[in-house]
């Protein structure tokens, strides 16, 4: 991938890296002070257990910039630090716009969930009822839930090359299932991009469109976007490598459904907010938010969902770290009860492109949740552990 010309072309100087710190600094005290105005102690409360959390992850990393959006009993509180970008950036705010990577997939899980709730597919169809083209062979027996669920035994990524349906067609024709289907999880952008596309199809639609409509809109994510209009460059932060060269996405075949968002702190907030209870929405997506939370496999430390992934609450952190290890390995997966269980759950997806990284978790019986956004890799694991212990904080103690 070729490194973006909107910034710098190497490295900060160490002098230049210093002034970059002071003015993440001062950026971070300021926005903090107006979120203090608008709901004085607890958003002061909250401050300091995000500036707990993150401000290390910043310094470590050297992050440009990092958007934190946390709702608490359906109050959102929006805290901003750094730059868009390490040179001739603007202040990061909660209508910055982030790559969030396979947070992504949370939306094309939730759109085929929708298509189900108004009985478009069925969860349980044959691939092959959607792509004729497939019938006769292995995709014959591979469901639509168990690409939602990395339980197909498709690869992680697209291979290189395809460019097209027909591309893909020829394929998955020709495809073997390392594992007999639906006994291990092995995680795909090709199985979350197949599911997107096939729920587009049975909506009569364009993929992207579909989204917009049926989720973005009807959830007031007036910031969210697969392709930035003009009009909002300025507010699409320039994402860097660990190593801070400049980068954006490189867009593949069934790329929007897999890793294609580009989104705000601000967005992905309301989004939590709709997946909890008393969200006041459509009843049709809220049938489809609630089945995108239903526990359908497990493998090793994961319940796995459509697209999310859950533990039981209050889960030990090592379990989190556990399971996004084996993110990348095939383990072995059981089917479950796909009922809600009636214990409290503890729901989160990370996402990562090459110049970004975002976090997203919940606990829906506590009506908290938490969003990071940062234009700059960094590893998962601190991620999911800064998330892990604001929500902690937040929820208080634990009772026995």
């Amino acid at each position: 991938m070729k490194p973006s010309k909107l910034s710098f072309s190497g490295p900060l100087s160490p002098r230049a890296w210093l002034r970059f710190c002071v003015c993440v600094c001062v950026c971070s005290v300021s926005v903090s002070a107006n979120t203090y105005a608008a709901d004085d102690g607890e958003a002061a409360r909250i401050a300091a257990i995000v500036d707990a959390a993150v401000k290390p992850a910043i310094a470590q990393h050297r992050l440009p910039g990092m958007a934190v959006g946390v709702t608490v009993g359906g109050k959102r509180y929006f805290y901003n630090y750094g730059q868009t970008a390490m040179r001739g950036g603007r202040p990061v705010t909660k209508e910055t716009l982030f790559e969030i990577g396979s947070v992504s997939k949370t939306f094309a899980a939730t759109l085929a969930a929708y298509a189900e709730a108004s009985g478009k597919l069925s969860l349980q169809d044959p691939v092959s009822r959607h792509m004729p083209a497939l019938r006769g062979g292995t995709f014959d027996k591979v469901t639509l839930l168990q690409l939602g669920t990395h339980t197909s035994g498709l690869p992680l990524a697209v291979p290189e090359g395809i460019r097209s349906e027909r591309d893909m067609v020829e394929y998955l024709s020709a495809w073997r299932p390392p594992y007999p289907v639906g006994t291990h999880r092995v995680y795909s952008n090709n199985g979350i991009g197949l599911l997107g596309a096939i729920a587009a199809n049975c909506l009569g639609g364009a993929y992207s469109e579909l989204v917009r409509t049926i989720v973005f809109e009807p959830l007031g994510m007036k910031h969210s976007y697969f392709k930035v209009p003009i009009e909002r460059q300025a507010d699409h932060a320039q994402g860097y490598t660990a190593g801070d060269t400049p980068i954006r996405m490189k867009e593949g075949y069934l790329w929007e459904p897999a890793y294609g968002i580009r989104s705000s702190s601000g967005d992905l907030v309301a989004f939590v907010e709709a997946n909890m209870p008393g969200a006041r929405i459509d009843d049709t997506l809220r049938q489809a938010i609630a089945r995108t939370q239903l526990p359908r496999f497990r493998a090793g430390p994961i319940t796995q969902d459509l697209v999310w992934e859950q533990y039981r609450y209050p889960a030990p952190l090592q379990q989190l770290l556990a399971g996004n290890a084996a993110i990348l390995r095939a383990e072995a997966a059981t089917a479950v009860d796909a009922a809600p269980s009636g214990q409290p759950a503890y729901l989160h997806k990370t996402g990562s492109t090459n110049g970004y990284s975002a976090y997203v978790a919940f606990v829906p019986d506590k009506r908290i949740g938490i969003v990071l956004l940062a234009n700059k890799a960094y590893p998962v694991d601190q991620r999911v552990t800064i998330g892990y212990e604001v929500l902690s904080r937040l929820a208080g103690p634990v009772k026995p």
